[in-house]
């Protein structure tokens, strides 16, 4: 193909984010809830461990699970192991057997995501989630399929589909059919996540929340939840109290800390489109899983650039996209997603988040990763 940078602007597909006033007002929130469930002097106890005789988890980790399915207006939530992947994989083998058929997007399947769909031997069914029409139109004609799954985060550049009016399109047609929805990436960011907006379940990963490794959370209907967890009887898959707790205290502060990093996103794209950095054809912000500055340069040396700026301080890979380690800038390759759908960005492209820095930082080290190889 011809490489034509301008050729390629993605502002449509961004997903609209809370301002930093908003995410003060979700942590307010939050911690009003959490009054309602916890004493004080429950909520400053670490919390107990393993499989209790009332509840068969630990009771502060089963507080928490209250705490979280209240803040989303859900029947019921639960704590899982494996993160936003453990998440997703325990609903939907909750909810289908192998053989069963879901309905899916017509775009590159995250990774661990297309996984999961192989190890439960589920049949899926893609239809453009952009096209209401055809959207309507599929869940009426295969009535086959129970289960409608949905990537809130965009899975493609040119995605641009508008998840409340996707979900509310699905029911008003096909109100029996089930929808769970990923919300990695989207949770404590956005206006609203997949349960709020009529779907089923929504889940999402405690990690990318500023919480501890590992911590998948789902919340929804009570009849699923319950039977997942009924069936997590082992001690050791438990989210043991302390965990909670600290996913709890973490998830106060991620509303307000993800609202300035977005400012910084937005004022990082606002700059590279003005010309600070030589060398920048073009950047456009994208939900490339976490909002980003994709960045295509001039020239085909993006792997140079990623390599230099781990010199001057960039971390170059994550952690957990938006964990509690990342701190310094990111500047690493475009998702694996977007390289399927755009293959030129490999040479061409990176992907930028500023994370807990400022974008006057990111220039800074931009403009000698990128000098150093003009």
């Amino acid at each position: 193909m011809i490489y034509n940078p301008s050729s390629l602007k993605y502002a449509s597909s961004v997903l609209p984010v809370l301002t930093v006033e908003e995410a003060k007002q979700l942590q307010f929130k939050l911690t009003n809830h959490m009054s309602k469930v916890f004493t004080g002097q429950q909520f400053l106890s670490l919390g107990d461990l393993g499989v209790t005789p009332n509840c068969k988890r630990p009771e502060q980790t089963k507080r928490v699970e209250q705490v979280i399915a209240n803040f989303f207006r859900a029947e019921k939530s639960a704590l899982v192991r494996g993160a936003g992947t453990g998440a997703i994989r325990t609903i939907l083998s909750t909810l289908l057997k192998t053989g069963d058929s879901m309905f899916i997007h017509t775009a590159p399947v995250y990774t661990t995501t297309k996984d999961t769909i192989r190890l439960l031997g589920i049949q899926t069914k893609a239809v453009d989630y952009n096209d209401l029409d055809a959207v309507r139109e599929a869940v009426i004609a295969d009535l086959t399929n129970k289960l409608f799954y949905i990537q809130h985060a965009r899975q493609q550049p040119t995605d641009t589909y508008n998840l409340k009016e996707l979900i509310q399109n699905v029911k008003r047609v096909r109100p029996d059919i089930t929808i769970v929805v990923d919300d990695n990436y989207c949770a404590m960011k956005t206006a609203g996540i997949g349960i709020e907006f009529g779907a089923d379940y929504s889940t999402f990963s405690g990690f990318k929340l500023l919480g501890p490794e590992g911590i998948g959370v789902i919340v929804g209907k009570k009849e699923a939840i319950t039977i997942l967890q009924e069936r997590n009887y082992s001690g050791g898959g438990q989210v043991q109290g302390y965990e909670a707790m600290e996913l709890l205290r973490m998830m106060t502060f991620a509303p307000v800390s993800l609202a300035i990093q977005n400012e910084q996103v937005e004022e990082l794209c606002k700059q590279l489109n003005e010309g600070t950095v030589k060398g920048v054809a073009s950047a456009y912000m994208t939900n490339a899983q976490s909002k980003n500055v994709i960045v295509e340069l001039d020239s085909p040396i993006a792997l140079e650039v990623i390599q230099r700026s781990n010199a001057l301080g960039a971390a170059t890979h994550p952690v957990g996209a938006e964990s509690k380690y990342e701190i310094l800038p990111m500047i690493y390759r475009v998702s694996g997603g977007f390289l399927e759908a755009q293959p030129y960005l490999k040479q061409y492209g990176l992907r930028i988040n500023p994370m807990k820095s400022s974008a006057a930082t990111v220039v800074q080290i931009l403009n000698q990763a990128i000098g150093s190889n003009n």
